[in-house]
């Protein structure tokens, strides 16, 4: 198992540091996180180290998406929450602030105050195609 001894998260795995583990198996571990946006919020993580998103192995991802699923259907069914949001942050100015990949399950409540730090609004659709065009192979 990779592992980096400076990293948290790989700490919790193991076993190291306290953590209140919802869900295992073998190739990932999801507890609560210590700064919930909602009740409920949780993590989901590679037990092996990937640093981010662009660095985490393509089957690790996959299996870090099921955990977060199941994950999700647990706080759907037993927490009685009205949606879910799953989210990574990748890089510092994305909100990331520990370099374990991870993703965020976020149940979501009618009535919570969670809010994304963002409003869609109606983007420039001629700067959208352009970008597109960039984006496309």
């Amino acid at each position: 198992m990779t592992t980096d001894a400076e990293c948290i998260f790989c700490k919790i795995v193991a076993g190291d540091l306290p953590s209140e583990k919802i869900y295992e198996d073998d190739r990932t571990v999801a507890f609560m996180d210590l700064n919930p946006g909602t009740r409920g919020h949780a993590l989901v993580i590679p037990k092996n180290h990937a640093p981010d998103l662009l660095t985490i192995e393509p089957d690790e991802l996959a299996a870090v998406t099921q955990s977060a699923q199941q994950v999700a259907r647990l706080a759907k069914e037993r927490l009685d929450a009205d949606g879910i949001n799953l989210l990574n942050c990748c890089g510092a100015e994305a909100w990331q602030t520990v370099f374990h990949f991870h993703m965020h399950v976020v149940p979501r409540y009618t009535d919570d105050p969670l809010q994304l730090p963002w409003i869609p609004e109606a983007g420039d659709p001629d700067e959208i195609a352009a970008t597109a065009a960039l984006l496309r192979d």
